[in-house]
């Protein structure tokens, strides 16, 4: 590894990307060497630059998401480190994470200091996989485990559907659940894809199908 870390970004989100950009660039050990907005561009650059040393990695990508992304990379950029930078706090997504051959996971809603210690360690050859702590969710979501495992839903993505059917909105839920309103809307996404649905509507009228 070089004096500074030659760090590359790969997240599909332009505006969360300036804010790592801004927070990693005061860092002095650190040098943001590339962005990728996809699994594969990340691929290619990486080609082009083979001087990088970690990869702060996004799990959902256009493309080739996260999990397949860093197959690719442990099989073709044996030197180069991966910690992913995700809004999932799922422990089966950490486990999925290390089969997958990541070398660090942590939360997007990390600090400053915690973000750029997870960096540090990784890239010197430690294993950094850092999992929050659970929410107090109310006693009705509790029950919800069957739900969960049928549909393959995160917790954190039946967290949204239960407050979905509170009617809670975007902005409500992101500020009830401290994240980000583009975190709470790519949630969504996930959750429409994996129910099958394809309108707000249909969303609704599945909640209340299934009683969830």
């Amino acid at each position: 590894m070089s004096e500074k870390i030659n760090l590359m970004i790969a997240d599909d989100h332009p505006l969360f990307v300036e804010g790592l950009k801004m927070i990693l660039g005061s860092d002095s050990a650190i040098n943001i060497a590339g962005i990728a907005n996809d699994g594969k561009q990340l691929l290619y650059l990486l080609t082009q630059q083979p001087d990088i040393d970690l990869i702060l990695l996004d799990v959902n990508m256009p493309n080739l998401n996260g999990l397949d992304t860093i197959k690719y990379i442990k099989q073709s950029f044996v030197t180069v480190r991966v910690l992913m930078l995700s809004a999932y706090n799922d422990a089966k997504l950490i486990e999925q994470a290390k089969k997958a051959g990541a070398d660090g996971y942590i939360l997007k809603n990390s600090s400053k200091d915690e973000l750029s210690g997870a960096i540090k360690k990784v890239a010197a050859g430690e294993s950094v996989f850092i999992l929050g702590k659970e929410e107090n969710l109310p006693d009705a979501f509790k029950k919800l485990d069957t739900f969960l495992h049928k549909f393959n839903l995160t917790k954190r993505e039946l967290e949204i559907v239960y407050y979905l059917k509170q009617t809670y909105t975007n902005q409500q839920i992101a500020e009830k659940l401290h994240l980000s309103i583009y975190t709470v809307e790519t949630h969504r996404k996930n959750i429409m894809h994996k129910l099958k649905l394809n309108s707000p509507a249909a969303l609704v009228k599945f909640m209340i199908e299934f009683n969830v």
